[in-house]
């Protein structure tokens, strides 16, 4: 007789996820510094910021895999550290890394992990098949994991973690390192597990990324919130445009932002990648009297233009600097975990 898959429980809470004062640290850098975060059910939650901003380690404390130093979380109502076992029914965790066997086909990837969550080998078969077909992976169904590609590996290793349809979902980073046409494929499988009923808890360095899947979006930097918003209420928070100034000489790019910020009283913000600066523009009528400033100070421009503002500028604006800004995140071992 036919094992169907386990049913996971059904949540009917309004919150799939509620976190009050995280704090996590790490000998003597605070990963996360006293987070808080709401995700409502049936959403999708992006939570953008740089390499070592502390989003892994946030998704490893909701997950019930890394204790909390301070504060308290819960996922549907369920406390991550007095009610793991229940909290660990509920979600699907898909981290940075494939987590599946090299050695394995993608087929007998996906039946072990059946197997391992309880469905007999005619209802394993039949949800590897399932899942193949849905993530496009049919035709490589039986080939060696050695010749994927990236793309192909990581949606083998999403599909791995929808055995069993968990109501809600981590997914840390899910496209890092893809290529624009692979990204687009997660982005559709992501959009249809929440229309399917399932929440998703996205964290990305990507700001696109964000910007076209979530919801609402919390921007963390160096383990605090900076900012928590719709991705429309997040770009008009710096303004109804923005103007882009690039001078001749990379060498004057502070000099640019100093008399932009005078002369538009808006607070600027630098690339130092593209020696662009990037202001709010309130008002438009004063550009005139920026470039009669530049041109009085021997500052002359080679870029200059009026953008809507993206989540680059309202990063840029309440950082100083970019998502791509390199701060190695401590190693997070699941010592601890519950």
């Amino acid at each position: 007789m036919d094992t169907p898959a386990p049913a996971s429980p059904t949540p009917t809470h309004e919150w799939a996820v509620q976190a009050h004062g995280l704090t996590k640290t790490f000998d003597d850098h605070r990963a996360v510094d006293g987070l808080d975060l709401n995700v409502r059910t049936g959403a999708i939650y992006g939570l953008l910021g740089p390499n070592g901003s502390g989003k892994t380690t946030t998704v490893r404390m909701l997950a019930t895999l890394l204790r909390p130093d301070a504060g308290a979380a819960r996922v549907f109502g369920h406390d991550v550290a007095t009610d793991p076992h229940i909290v660990r029914q509920l979600i699907g965790v898909t981290g940075q890394y494939a987590s599946v066997d090299e050695r394995l086909s993608a087929t007998e990837n996906l039946i072990i992990f059946a197997r391992l969550l309880g469905l007999s080998r005619a209802g394993a078969r039949r949800r590897a098949a399932e899942l193949l077909e849905e993530f496009d992976l049919t035709e490589a169904a039986g080939r060696a994991l050695s010749k994927f590609s990236g793309g192909m590996r990581r949606r083998l290793d999403l599909a791995a973690s929808l055995i069993v349809r968990p109501p809600l979902i981590f997914l840390d980073e899910p496209t890092t390192g893809l290529d624009p046409r692979n990204r687009a494929r997660i982005w559709s499988v992501i959009r249809r597990l929440v229309e399917q009923g399932s929440t998703v808890l996205l964290t990305t360095q990507y700001l696109d990324e964000a910007d076209q899947l979530a919801d609402r979006i919390m921007v963390i930097d160096r383990g605090r919130v900076i900012a928590d918003d719709t991705p429309d209420e997040l770009k008009a928070s710096v303004g109804r445009s923005v103007l882009i100034l690039r001078p001749d000489n990379r060498s004057e790019v502070e000099q640019v932002r100093e008399r932009a910020e005078a002369i538009l009283a808006a607070r600027a913000a630098v690339s130092p990648e593209s020696a662009r600066v990037s202001v709010p523009l309130d008002n438009p009528d004063a550009v005139t009297d920026l470039l009669t400033d530049l041109r009085s100070n021997g500052l002359r421009l080679s870029e200059l233009s009026v953008q809507k503002p993206t989540l680059d500028e309202v990063f840029l604006t309440l950082t100083g600097h970019t998502t791509e800004s390199e701060t190695p995140e401590p190693a997070v071992s699941e010592e601890g975990a519950s």
